[in-house]
């Protein structure tokens, strides 16, 4: 493919994202759904404050980027655990495999679910508890497919279905995430990103919870009797979101690959406020790395919308071990921590099997 070929699929991705970033309404904070989505489990984006659209690779790409699945070596399996807002009980855990279809495609699959811990059942007559707990169940599944073109662009598509429910009230949706990247430069040190995630149809609570027995309200010759009355719930929107990313590599030694990075990325939420980021990330003999990054709100939020529950603050490591001495295979253990303003902070951790 050619190299004016290469510029007008960049230039054509740039156009549109543009145009998609500044689409959004204000107003319209805090009306979707799902926002479980929204959530990042794996540590070494998060340790970037999931700024790396244009850098991220392997599994933890069908998070953020599906385009950079089909930069992995040759195969990769991760699982992670994340504590959310520490304190409150609240975490996800995620699983993820991917591997190379041929020379340039990849295939992926993502299992995701949310933890809410035990909630107790209170009633109206037992507004302090009836003794018993129950737990929403929150997951999701995301199958993906990358490709990649002579290493200078990649692109992607991931469909996910996402699962909502209680025990007797429950709402499926499917959503859809693409996105694209383009790597240039000596050493690939420019890369840029772009990915929409999110978008899909609305979805819509139903089930026997919804509904309630009651006495009819006109009886029929005077005969009194019980009918079923089906409350409508009204259906909402995924949190639709789209990155705007860049980051360009030094290398201090080419050979053993010690490189620090500088990535920013431009987050464009349709139902909240617009995100801007910078972070850095270093690199020694592909061994260990460190990440820090700093993210935040940008323009107006809506009346009533107070701050952010992070501060901007993150920041990870990670730890490689090879388990081949030509390095075609490792194993790797993530961590990364996000400030907040209230609880003790958002911790991540995740191992991976790279083969």
């Amino acid at each position: 493919m050619s190299k004016t070929l290469y510029k007008l699929i960049v230039i054509a991705g740039l156009w549109m994202g543009a145009n998609a970033a500044f689409a959004g309404n204000p107003d319209r904070q805090g009306e979707a759904g799902a926002h479980e989505l929204l959530i990042n489990p794996w540590a070494r984006s998060a340790g970037l404050h999931t700024l790396n659209t244009s850098s991220i690779m392997g599994v933890e790409a069908m998070r953020l980027n599906i385009a950079g699945l089909s930069r992995m070596v040759k195969g990769e399996f991760a699982v992670s655990n994340c504590q959310l807002y520490k304190g409150t009980g609240l975490s996800m855990n995620e699983l993820g495999f991917g591997t190379k279809m041929g020379k340039n495609g990849a295939f992926g699959v993502t299992l995701s679910s949310l933890s809410f811990g035990k909630i107790p059942v209170t009633t109206v007559n037992q507004p302090e508890g009836t003794g018993e707990n129950f737990s929403p169940n929150f997951f999701h599944i995301g199958i993906g497919y990358s490709y990649l073109y002579d290493n200078k662009i990649s692109v992607g598509i991931l469909v996910r279905g996402i699962s909502e429910s209680i025990s007797s009230v429950s709402a499926f949706g499917f959503a859809i995430d693409a996105g694209v990247q383009y790597v240039s430069g000596p050493q690939d040190n420019f890369r840029l990103g772009i990915s929409l995630r999110n978008t899909g149809s609305p979805m819509i609570f139903g089930g026997q919870g919804l509904s309630v027995s009651n006495s009819n309200i006109d009886p029929a010759g005077g005969t009194t009797y019980n009918l079923t009355y089906d409350q409508r719930a009204e259906d909402f929107e995924l949190p639709s979101i789209l990155n705007v990313g860049a980051s360009y590599d030094t290398y201090f030694n080419v050979e053993k690959k010690d490189y620090l990075r500088i990535v920013g990325n431009f987050t464009s939420n349709a139902f909240s406020q617009d995100q801007l980021g910078i972070g850095a990330e270093f690199s020694f003999r592909e061994r260990i790395v460190l990440r820090g990054a700093y993210k935040a709100n940008f323009g107006k939020s809506s009346a009533g919308i107070g701050e952010e529950l992070y501060t901007g603050l993150a920041g990870g490591v990670s730890i490689i071990f090879p388990t081949k001495k030509d390095g075609s295979s490792s194993f790797g253990i993530d961590y990364a921590y996000r400030a907040t303003r209230t609880f003790d902070g958002t911790h991540n951790l995740a191992v991976r099997f790279a083969f």
